[in-house]
Formats: C-alpha cells, structure tokens, sequence
C-alpha cells in the first residue's frame, strides 16, 4: 500500500459519506496494519477515529474482515483478547485490501452503524 492509493482509497471513502450526508473516520494501513493515512470528518466522534485506526489494523494484520473475527469469536465463545493485542477488534467496518491474490493493507471506517461501516468499507475500495 503506498501513499497515492491510500489517499485514493481515503478520498473515495470521504466522498460517498459526504454523498449520504453522513460524518465518519476512515483509516488506511498497509499489509502490517501501519498507518498510511488518516481523516476523521467534521463532527464526527473523536472516537469513531482511533476505532477507525484499529479496524483497519486488525484486518490486514489477521488478513480477513473485523466482521468475520468478530463472528468467529462469537462463534468459539473468545474474547478479543485472545490475541493479546488491545488493538484488535470483532466491530465490522475493517477489510483487507488484496491486489494480486495478496493483502497489501487494510480500511476501516467508524462512525455509523456496523452494518453502514461494513458497507461503505467495501464500497469505497472496489
């Protein structure tokens, strides 16, 4: 993930939340759940930022959804802390990014429902 994508990602991520008349914070990591780029718009939770940050960072570094983790803890009757990492988190709205069958970064957005999260996340990376 380098910065020009991660921006392009981020602004598309802005601008269908701007189009719905809706306020979040979108995070982009590369494939080690490092931050690359960061916003949090007007008026939106301080919050809903650092979830944002460790959406995204959960995603790339476990390689899949934070919406299929968290299922799978609900499921196995683990807790996040499983992993012994505070960052990790079972909250949909985190998804990897794959080019060429590989992950190479993550988004998460917070500040809506789940569910929104979940759907502007895949929407703004396809």
């Amino acid at each position: 993930m380098n910065l020009q994508l991660a921006q392009a990602y981020l602004n598309q991520a802005l601008t269908l939340a701007a189009a719905r008349g809706k306020k979040i914070a979108v995070a982009l990591v590369d494939d080690h759940g490092e931050l690359v780029t960061y916003a949090r718009m007007d008026d939106c939770p301080f919050h809903a930022g650092l979830l944002a940050q460790n959406k995204a960072y959960t995603a790339a570094r476990d390689r899949q959804s934070t919406a299929s983790l968290g299922a799978w803890a609900k499921a196995t009757g683990k807790d996040m802390g499983y992993w012994s990492d505070p960052k990790f988190t079972g909250i949909q709205g985190g998804l990897p990014i794959l080019a060429a069958g590989r992950v190479i970064g993550a988004i998460g957005i917070s500040g809506l429902s789940e569910t929104e999260d979940g759907e502007l996340a895949e929407l703004a990376i396809t």
